[in-house]
């Protein structure tokens, strides 16, 4: 950018400033719910769901106070779906099934449905080569979108949104997602890092999280512990109610009328905002800066002496935040980081890294009453899932590069069954209001002004 055009670009930016900016007291007045929530953080009701509920909260003598954390997937409590079949089977490819179909499947189904799955995890001819292999970047989540917009070139029915087409569309996409994200990262790896490129072939025999593990890895080598719990971070991820930003955006979407492709590639892009799919890398970071700063990580007093620094914006990311601490809906607790806890304890065993686990402990432990101390209004703190997610990652030496793309690769299940209940249940396409602030203007002819 030549020094005129940076100086055009300054002066335009200060005009939008100027012009686009209004008092916040606007949006009391008009009674306008920003960001879709109410003055209580509430989101604003929109649309009818049976695909996931969550909840934070209970009613006691008509009003809400904190309560233990829930999410329930198709009525399901996550708790005892998780139960169900942690330590017996791989769990991500039952789950996919109770979300897209309402039901828990019995045997017979579920292995109908596994292969199936496995028939689909295939890309076209030469796709890998002439696709995910051009233009490699290190934004994965760029790559795998523009994968998806490809693949609607291979689809002769791409833009049928009959309900059977939709479905089968979305299966084949949940299929081949972790081939999208892991083939994206070693394109990025080989042309950007100068590293040795890997493409191995999903093996039909295993499940989802085998063959993410054993397709990223230069000798396909995973333990059972690395996959199971691998497997229980994807189905924790899978869905997470309609109100969440990507979902959203799945929803209004699809009532356009747009094609499954577009739709997905859609809710890629409004995950890989860091307000959204990024919150596992900001824990990371976190952590680093904590190591690095801290000189006796073993010393409480030290450790609550800096995060109170970064509560007050004096270091880390200056923004005042514990990351990977609350959550806009659960209060007491998040039921996805309570089952996933366990598990990584066990990793870090597996691991040789107690010591971090036991730091990720001690914050857990002591960031609530911090936060809570500086935050008048709020009630109730606790982790959620993205605190532990980011140590898990690491620990199964999935690059960070891919900690967004592996959420994308779960959360398309959910997507998937949203999209098919908005078509079933709605023909009107979202369209939201806005209150327009701009008084009328006389025009002025050119010469005039």
């Amino acid at each position: 950018m030549n020094a005129d055009y940076k100086n055009f670009i300054v002066e335009k930016c200060e005009m939008c400033l100027s012009n686009d900016s209004f008092s916040p007291d606007m949006y009391a007045k008009y009674d306008v719910k920003k960001g879709l929530r109410d003055s209580h953080g509430n989101g604003v009701v929109v649309g009818l769901t049976t695909v996931s509920q969550v909840n934070g909260t209970k009613l006691v003598n008509g009003e809400k106070i904190p309560a233990r954390g829930t999410l329930r997937y198709r009525g399901y409590d996550i708790v005892d779906l998780t139960n169900g079949f942690i330590r017996k089977r791989f769990g991500f490819e039952e789950i996919t099934y109770l979300l897209l179909f309402g039901e828990l499947p019995n045997q017979e189904e579920l292995d109908e449905f596994k292969y199936y799955l496995n028939q689909e995890r295939r890309l076209p001819f030469t796709f890998t080569r002439d696709v995910i292999m051009k233009a490699a970047s290190k934004d994965i989540m760029n790559s795998i979108t523009r994968s998806v917009l490809f693949l609607a070139s291979y689809d002769d029915r791409a833009l049928d949104n009959s309900f059977d087409n939709v479905l089968r569309q979305c299966i084949y996409l949940i299929s081949v997602f972790p081939m999208l994200t892991v083939y994206s990262y070693h394109a990025y790896n080989h042309y950007i890092n100068g590293e040795s490129m890997y493409i191995h072939k999903p093996d039909p025999s295993l499940s989802t999280a085998e063959n993410f593990l054993r397709i990223l890895r230069p000798d396909r080598s995973y333990t059972t512990l690395e996959a199971t719990v691998l497997d229980l971070a994807l189905v924790l991820h899978m869905e997470h109610g309609g109100g969440n930003n990507s979902t959203f955006t799945t929803r209004v979407t699809t009532s356009s009328g747009s094609d499954t492709y577009a739709v997905l590639a859609a809710a890629m892009s409004s995950l890989k905002g860091p307000k959204h799919g990024g919150a596992n890398l900001k824990v990371m970071d976190m952590i680093d800066d904590i190591k690095m700063h801290v000189q006796n990580l073993d010393s409480d007093e030290e450790l609550t002496a800096y995060l109170n620094k970064i509560l007050d914006k004096q270091c880390f990311d200056h923004q005042g935040l514990i990351y990977g601490m609350g959550h806009a809906v659960y209060t007491e607790s998040d039921p996805r980081a309570v089952v996933f806890k366990s598990f990584v304890e066990k990793l870090a065993t597996e691991k040789g890294r107690v010591k971090d686990f036991e730091l990720y402990k001690r914050i857990e432990s002591i960031a609530p009453s911090l936060i809570l101390s500086k935050r008048p209004n709020a009630t109730s703190v606790s982790a959620n899932v993205d605190f532990y997610s980011g140590l898990v990652y690491d620990m199964l030496e999935i690059p960070r590069e891919l900690y967004t793309p592996l959420f994308a690769t779960a959360r398309i299940v959910g997507w998937s069954a949203h999209r098919m209940e908005e078509l079933i249940t709605s023909n009107k396409i979202l369209r939201p209001a806005y209150v327009n602030m701009q008084e009328p203007k006389e025009y002025l002819p050119l010469e005039r002004r």
